[in-house]
C-alpha cells in the first residue's frame, strides 16, 4: 500500500509539470512482437492540429514513448497504443497500468488491424472484472467540438465491417478508448505514409482531437 501511495503521489506531481509544459501524448512499449512502434509521425501532427485550432490546449508535439515496464508511464496523462498483431502484458505491466488507469490516466488503443484479439485478451488481466462497453452514437465523444454522426470515422478500410467506439469505465469515469475498424491513427500521420485523401486526413483528426478533449475534460 505505502508503494502504491508513492506512486499516485508522484503521478499527480508530474501530471501537474505535463500542463506547465505542455501536453504530450505518450506511445505505449509493450512486449509480445506487435509494432508498437509504427507511424510516430501521428501524435505529433494531432498535437500539433490541437494547437493550431483549439489555442487555449498547450501542447508540446513531440513524439515520445514509454515502456510499460517502467514507471514512467504515470508521467503522462494520456497513452496511446497501436500496432498489428500481438501484445502480451506481463502481470507486473498489467498490475502497473491498472494503477495508472484508476488513478487519473487515461489510455487510447486503435486497432491497426489484427490488434483486436490480443488487446482484448490483455486488457482482462488488466481488469478481469470489466468489459469493453460499445458507446453510442450520442455519446459526448462524437460530440464535441466536432460533430460524427455515425461514430468514429472509417480512416482506413480493412474489412468492410462496421467502425465500433469501445470503452472501459473505471469509477464513474471513462479511462480507456478503443476504436476497432476505424484506424483514426492512420490519418494522424504524415501524408505520404498512407496517402490518405485530405479529406480523410482532416476527418482523422477531428476525431482525436475529440478524443484528446474529452479525456482532458474528464
Amino acid at each position: 500500500m505505502k508503494n502504491i501511495i508513492i506512486i499516485v503521489l508522484t503521478f499527480t506531481k508530474i501530471l501537474f509539470s505535463q500542463n506547465i509544459d505542455g501536453l504530450v501524448i505518450a506511445r505505449l512499449k509493450y512486449s509480445g512482437g506487435g509494432d508498437w512502434y509504427n507511424d510516430p509521425s501521428s501524435e505529433v501532427n494531432l498535437l500539433k492540429f490541437i494547437s493550431q485550432n483549439f489555442p487555449n490546449i498547450k501542447t508540446n508535439p513531440v513524439y515520445k514513448f514509454v515502456d510499460i515496464s517502467t514507471d514512467e508511464i504515470f508521467a503522462y496523462p494520456i497513452l496511446f497504443l497501436t500496432g498489428h498483431g500481438n501484445v502480451v502484458f506481463s502481470s507486473d505491466e498489467a498490475k502497473r497500468l491498472r494503477t495508472y488507469l484508476e488513478n487519473g490516466g487515461f489510455l487510447f488503443i486503435d486497432d491497426d488491424y489484427g490488434l483486436d484479439k490480443a488487446i482484448r485478451r490483455e486488457m482482462k488481466k488488466v481488469f478481469p472484472d470489466k468489459e469493453f462497453i460499445e458507446l453510442p452514437f450520442n455519446h459526448k465523444l462524437f460530440t464535441t467540438p466536432y460533430r460524427f454522426e455515425n461514430g468514429a470515422p472509417k480512416i482506413h478500410e480493412h474489412d468492410k465491417k462496421p467502425t465500433q467506439t469501445f470503452a472501459i469505465f473505471v469509477n464513474n469515469r471513462i479511462a480507456v478508448i478503443y476504436t476497432y475498424e476505424s484506424n483514426p491513427s492512420d490519418g494522424w500521420a504524415d501524408k505520404e505514409v498512407h496517402n490518405n485523401p485530405e479529406e480523410k486526413r482532416l476527418e482523422a483528426l477531428k476525431f482525436g482531437a475529440n478524443l484528446i478533449i474529452f479525456a482532458l475534460s474528464q
